[in-house]
């Protein structure tokens, strides 16, 4: 039975810390929650926490904060993530519906999250190895250059200019767009490489075949790298306070991509599971003062992740329920 008030006491000292970001004192939780007992049985449960190593005294006097260990403790005890209300489900409907395309619904879907939990959102490309070549587009933007777009199956869109190196006319751009339409409409986007190499232009279009050409094949590996889409940096300032000494090095590691991925790989998400890394559970030392809460989204049979990443004093269950619900969301979208 004290086990089961301690952890009602826990989470209402959790709570209430998230909620005021100030240390929580006994009488504050008798006027605040009916726990049934009486303070002095309050300031035991606090104390027997305390020793657990589950609430810390930041300061003499003061109150208490949960640690590292019982925001666990907490998390661990969340028995069933509560769903999205019905109003906030058609605030995810409506921002998400008639997507353009992979990218756009990447970037709608993380700008979504920060939103809903002020904090920063990540979401990871997948890696649609099995993607293939819908369209090819080229257009002229002037004397020997053009934008060459390169468009998937799957909606996703890499773009880049290139330098002919010689003035091509319109009739030759129309020409040079037919031939590596031909050469790779359908084609895997992994083959994208191998294809543009055989493609045989006439002599005067050889140039501008060739830079075209490589420049397709570096569009195609693109589509195969690892990368992030981010949204909520500017959360990370209004949370200084609970970052401390971490905010410097935080902000350095969310300017490499390859450090969130691996922080990523590294988080336990299993299917549909939404998995909790908190403080010093993390791998990276940047991130300890720092909770990351993520999920796996599919996009057509590829799993990829998605992410929230704030500060400890973090509202867990609201976190949890919104990430686990845009993800079985962007899942159909990406799936059907």
């Amino acid at each position: 039975m004290n086990d089961d008030r301690r952890a009602r006491v826990l989470r209402a000292i959790v709570e209430d810390y998230v909620s005021t970001n100030e240390p929580v004192g006994s009488k504050a939780l008798v006027d605040r929650y009916r726990l049934g007992v009486s303070s002095a049985t309050i300031r035991n449960d606090m104390a027997a926490l305390e020793q657990d190593g589950l609430i810390a005294q930041p300061h003499t006097s003061a109150g208490r904060i949960p640690t590292d260990k019982g925001y666990r403790a907490f998390v661990d005890r969340i028995d069933e993530i509560k769903p999205l209300s019905a109003a906030e489900k058609r605030a995810v409907a409506r921002v998400l519906e008639h997507p353009v395309d992979v990218d756009d619904i990447l970037d709608r879907t993380v700008r979504l999250l920060s939103q809903l939990t002020h904090q920063v959102a990540l979401v990871q490309y997948p890696r649609l190895s099995r993607a293939s070549v819908r369209h090819i587009e080229l257009v002229d933007i002037g004397p020997s250059r053009l934008l060459v777009v390169l468009i998937t199956d799957a909606g996703q869109v890499e773009q880049r200019l290139v330098d002919t190196g010689a003035l091509v006319t319109e009739e030759e751009v129309a020409v040079l767009r037919s031939l590596f339409l031909a050469a790779l409409s359908g084609a895997a986007v992994a083959d994208v490489p191998r294809f543009v190499g055989s493609i045989e232009a006439r002599p005067e279009l050889r140039g501008p075949a060739t830079a075209v050409g490589s420049v397709l094949a570096d569009l195609s590996r693109g589509f195969r790298t690892e990368r992030l889409v981010m949204a909520g940096t500017a959360n990370l300032a209004r949370a200084g306070r609970d970052l401390g000494e971490h905010m410097g090095p935080l902000l350095e590691a969310f300017e490499e991509q390859v450090v969130l991925l691996r922080l990523l790989s590294a988080m336990a998400a299993d299917g549909p599971d939404v998995a909790v890394s908190i403080g010093t559970e993390n791998p990276l030392d940047s991130f300890a003062s720092t909770s990351v809460v993520a999920t796996n989204y599919v996009a057509e049979g590829v799993e990829a992740r998605m992410a929230i990443v704030g500060p400890t004093r973090m509202d867990y269950p609201t976190t949890m329920a919104a990430l686990r619900a845009v993800a079985k969301y962007i899942s159909t979208i990406l799936s059907d």
